[in-house]
């Protein structure tokens, strides 16, 4: 059994939560995005667990535990010496996201973002774009698994493994500290974020987290929606 000293702590449990929920929710975002697919009831209640989940992460961002946080890993300066160790085949561990790879985490999240807005509020109009953004995030996403695979490679330790734990192997990064957990205020406004953005999802789409077809998501940008039952039987009575 490992001790306590032969690891270090890196991804806090929020952060871990909610990376694969997301991945959850996107698989089943697009395994459902056809009408024909058996679970396309559940297409719409997808992209809004992927909004709550953005309000989320772009909140603990500035008030999670230590590696959770924009500041920590959005480095710009590192980045051309990152690419330049990796061109040449050497890769220093590093103990939270690497450079090129929280390039990663806020590309996806920006297309995460877009693929929700215009399937939400962009209207018949949008259907198109919704769905280039669509597979653009879904390359991306596999660009991403491609990298952590060989870098997981590559830096000699698991990094699903981490991600899934938390904990990362202390020989591998001498000298490094476990993270700074998030304080009780972070968890506040953690839990304030979710519960706020899951009421304005609700104002806006009452049905929002109950499973239906895509076809019946009557919420666009323009402002319109399809008639009711009763509207539809007093066109035909006229």
């Amino acid at each position: 059994m490992a001790k306590a000293t032969d690891k270090v702590r890196v991804w806090d449990l929020p952060l871990r939560l909610f990376h694969w929920t997301l991945v959850i929710a996107i698989a089943i975002a697009f395994l459902s995005s056809e009408e024909e697919s058996v679970l396309n009831q559940w297409h719409v209640l997808a992209g809004w667990v992927v909004a709550v989940l953005i309000a989320f992460r772009c909140v603990w961002g500035f008030v999670g535990g230590e590696h959770s946080r924009f500041s920590d890993f959005i480095r710009p300066v590192r980045i051309a010496d990152h690419i330049s160790g990796l061109l040449r085949g050497k890769s220093e561990a590093s103990l939270g996201h690497n450079p090129l790879g929280a390039v990663a985490v806020l590309i996806l999240l920006a297309l995460a973002a877009a693929t929700v807005w215009t399937g939400a509020f962009g209207g018949e109009g949008a259907e198109e774009f919704h769905e280039i953004i669509a597979w653009t995030l879904l390359a991306m996403v596999g660009i991403h698994v491609a990298a952590v695979i060989i870098m997981s490679a590559m830096e000699r330790e698991s990094l699903i493994r981490a991600m899934i734990s938390g904990y990362k192997p202390a020989p591998r990064h001498p000298g490094a500290a476990n993270a700074r957990p998030p304080n009780l205020f972070g968890w506040a406004i953690a839990i304030l974020t979710v519960a706020g953005s899951i009421l304005l999802i609700l104002r806006y789409d009452p049905q929002a987290f109950t499973p239906r077809s895509a076809e019946a998501f009557e919420h666009r940008a323009e402002g319109t929606s399809r008639p009711s039952v009763s509207d539809e039987g007093s066109e035909h009575e006229n």
